[in-house]
């Protein structure tokens, strides 16, 4: 019998961040045999955060992220995501998992698998292929204090729009994903993510 070395798959994910309207969302191709480490860069990166924040995966009922025993999280029971591929916790078209980031504004973001694809030659990836709206500020305040500083920013006669916009660094256009910036920071992702730290 003659073996074939098995070609690795593309996953197509659709993220979305929940609880805003319009939604913000990335569509992104990465290589299936990626860590679900590797991955946080990749939501990161794509969506548009810092990384300076606390994270961690929900998939069919496992708590995934990086134990920090060091700061009390050894008691959450969290799989080390630095030795799962993704994989192996998702297999098939339509499964659904959740990434959280920032335990303290609570962005929870829904992870679609829209397909597994052949890898085309010529691409590297991970590829972002579309993107909607602009990732909200961190420290904001979650998705109801994210809201409350878009209307505050819309309105110029509101008493803390000078204050709003002086924070956000005086431009935040809501509906502009940046698109070539998220091209550029996929590249910066090192094949071997376990102890990269993600500054862009």
């Amino acid at each position: 019998m003659v073996s074939r070395k098995k070609t690795r798959s593309i996953y197509q994910l659709k993220i979305t961040l929940k609880d805003i309207r319009p939604p913000i969302w990335r569509r992104v191709q990465v290589p299936s045999d990626v860590t679900l480490n590797y991955l946080h860069w990749v939501i990161q990166f794509s969506m548009g955060w810092s990384g300076s924040h606390l994270h961690s995966f929900s998939i069919q009922g496992v708590e995934y992220g990086i134990p920090m025993p060091e700061f009390g999280f050894d008691g959450m029971e969290l799989q080390d995501e630095r030795l799962v591929k993704l994989s192996k916790v998702i297999l098939w078209e339509k499964s659904k998992f959740s990434y959280l980031y920032d335990f303290g504004d609570s962005w929870e973001h829904e992870i679609l698998l829209e397909k597994v694809l052949e890898p085309e030659a010529g691409i590297a990836y991970p590829i972002c292929i579309k993107a909607k709206r602009a990732c909200p500020p961190e420290d904001c305040g979650g998705s109801w204090g994210y809201q409350e500083l878009i209307e505050r920013l819309q309105d110029p006669e509101h008493p803390d729009h000078e204050h709003m916009l002086e924070w956000i660094g005086g431009v935040f256009d809501p509906e502009d994903p940046e698109f070539d910036e998220i091209t550029s920071r996929l590249k910066r992702i090192p094949k071997d993510t376990t102890h990269f730290e993600g500054y862009f």
